[in-house]
């Protein structure tokens, strides 16, 4: 179904939604009296009748079975890492229709994973992969183009399927869109840019699998310095995250963002670290992963929480050819 099907929604009033960013029923039905009655210039009565006729559409809103439930779980897909122990650590890997912090110190390997899953997620299924394409929300200016060249390269052919032949480099650059956010607004409006791509490679060979931001934090915490701003920073930081859960929920796509640390120098036992962005970041993202250091090159990835994994721990090794066991 396209959006002019809802009801009260014409040529002129679908067009201002698609310029913003609203291309799907579910998203409209999704949304807020107030962003939609802004968005296409209508009136707040009106985009509560257009949002109302869109659930209808998109049935959704309304309480299900746990059986339900568990039929929509059936759709979940997982990306692995190809480390078997940190994809144990997830029960098969990064899961579908969630988002998985990933934090840790710089230099711990955060970057290195998520250049590592913008490869994965182009592989086949039957290994792993989500045979996709991948969105790169850069904020940090950490994409680097040759990094993927080595990690491609570094691809182990024994693993793939037999008759799969691996894509050259730039089949797997052409199929990583990368972003640069220059702002904390900038970026929460590349989130209404992925899901207009998404929309065009929805049925293509490649639909989006995979949105990266790395890193989730830089930007909000360098424009809101101070307690004064706090609460500020926090309100747009929960509806950024609140607009990428349903993006993927929507696409049944994985969502990892990585995050910077800020050390405690009050805790006097145990790691001081902890990861920016409080109690909004922490309820918003379904799995958080604390990478660190270990001897030898070895880092070590610690699940902190998930919805139904218990807390554990993997190590693996950063390489020239990629992510690998330890």
């Amino acid at each position: 179904m396209e959006i002019e099907d809802i009801a009260g929604v014409g040529p002129a009033t679908a067009e201002r939604l698609r310029d913003a960013g609203y291309l799907t029923i579910e998203s409209i039905a999704t949304a807020g009296t107030s962003d939609l009655s802004e968005a296409a210039d209508i009136g707040e009565a009106t985009a509560k009748r257009i949002i109302l006729s869109a659930r209808e559409k998109a049935d959704i809103g309304g309480f299900k079975t746990g059986t339900e439930i568990l039929e929509r779980r059936k759709e979940v897909l997982k990306l692995k890492t190809l480390v078997p122990e940190v994809d144990e650590l997830m029960d098969g890997g990064f899961e579908t229709q969630a988002i998985t912090e990933v934090y840790g110190e710089f230099g711990s390997g955060k970057s290195q994973i998520v250049h590592q899953m913008a490869i994965n997620c182009q592989l086949p299924t039957e290994i792993g992969g989500l045979d996709g394409c991948c969105l790169y929300i850069d904020t940090e200016n950490t994409f680097r183009p040759e990094r993927i060249q080595q990690m491609v390269e570094g691809l182990d052919p024994e693993l793939m399927p037999e008759g799969y032949e691996i894509p050259s480099v730039d089949e797997f650059l052409a199929n990583i869109q990368v972003a640069r956010a220059t702002s904390s607004d900038h970026q929460m409006l590349l989130i209404d840019s992925a899901r207009k791509v998404a929309t065009e490679k929805k049925d293509g060979e490649k639909p989006v699998k995979l949105v990266i931001i790395d890193s989730l934090t830089g930007l909000f915490r360098s424009e809101y310095a101070g307690r004064g701003t706090l609460a500020g920073r926090q309100q747009k930081l929960n509806r950024h995250m609140h607009d990428l859960f349903k993006l993927i929920d929507e696409l049944n796509a994985v969502a990892i963002v990585t995050n910077q640390v800020m050390s405690n120098p009050g805790l006097l036992f145990g790691d001081p670290t902890k990861p920016v962005g409080g109690n909004i970041v922490g309820h918003t993202a379904t799995f958080r992963i604390y990478l660190r250091k270990s001897k030898g090159g070895k880092r070590i990835a610690k699940l902190m929480d998930s919805p139904n994994l218990p807390e554990g721990e993997a190590t693996f090794s950063v390489e020239t050819a990629g992510i690998k066991a330890a």
